[in-house]
């Protein structure tokens, strides 16, 4: 299963652990995206009322279809978690997932697009990503992925999960991240796109001072150290050292800019 970036967790305590720091209750519907070998998918469909377990692995999803046969509640879905149309699920959910390493942030952000209809999610992932999702300004592990998941959700490392407890143990260790919805984003913007493209330009060469990585937002360097003064910010800074309330200040006052900039 390689390559498919799986590991498959075979401790029941850890997924124990799990599902207790999932909150599961018997009216959820949870969706498990790799169920593998099904061994979470049972223990999972033993605390709720429906499982969407999706697999990739072919071979994989017609083991489930096998073993799991005798668990009424469970629905085997065989296709990418990339492109699983979430928005159509009956209600609300929580996600449960042990996640492939080499799709992690792109889940996670598919995910976010559909916060709307999601209660919570557990993830296992490297933890080397937990702990970037989870940094705070002037920590070197903060970035994009810091700001924009601390902008729609409240995220916390629960505990880790020693690499020996998979099979094939993968080359690092694992964190079970808890990540909480928010009623809404942490700050308020006036455009969330406009501030996410922010983000993103500041930290595409995290280690030039904002006025020199600012530039691709397209207008001139004067203009850019002049916004950046008007929102608090020292032009010297990094996109490193900023909070994401200086973020929304500095993408406001862009968007306030480059939109005068337009009808002049």
């Amino acid at each position: 299963m390689r390559r498919l970036g799986q590991h498959f967790l075979f401790d029941r305590s850890i997924i124990k652990r799990i599902l207790d720091t999932a909150s599961l209750t018997k009216s959820d519907t949870v969706v498990e995206i790799g169920a593998g070998t099904g061994l979470m998918t049972g223990m999972i469909s033993e605390r709720v009322q429906k499982v969407i377990a999706i697999e990739l692995d072919r071979r994989l999803c017609e083991r489930l279809r096998r073993d799991l046969t005798t668990y009424r509640n469970v629905e085997i879905v065989e296709g990418d978690a990339l492109y699983y149309p979430y928005e159509s699920i009956k209600g609300s959910f929580k996600v449960v997932a042990n996640l492939p390493y080499y799709i992690t942030t792109p889940i996670i952000f598919r995910l976010l697009s559909a916060k709307a209809k999601i209660n919570g999610m557990t993830l296992m992932i490297q933890k080397e990503v937990a702990e970037r999702i989870v940094a705070s300004p002037g920590n070197k592990d903060y970035g994009v992925l810091s700001v924009v998941i601390q902008f729609y959700t409240k995220p916390e490392i629960a505990f880790a999960v020693p690499r020996k407890l998979f099979r094939p143990p993968p080359e690092v260790d694992s964190s079970v991240l808890k990540i909480s919805i928010l009623d809404k984003p942490s700050i308020e913007v006036k455009d969330e796109s406009y501030f996410i493209h922010i983000v993103r330009i500041a930290f595409s060469q995290r280690r030039k001072m904002l006025i020199n990585s600012l530039k691709a937002v397209g207008i001139g360097i004067e203009v850019i150290r002049e916004t950046l003064l008007s929102a608090g910010i020292d032009p010297t800074r990094r996109a490193e050292t900023l909070s994401i309330e200086e973020f929304g200040r500095l993408s406001d006052a862009l968007k306030d800019r480059t939109q005068s900039t337009i009808y002049d």
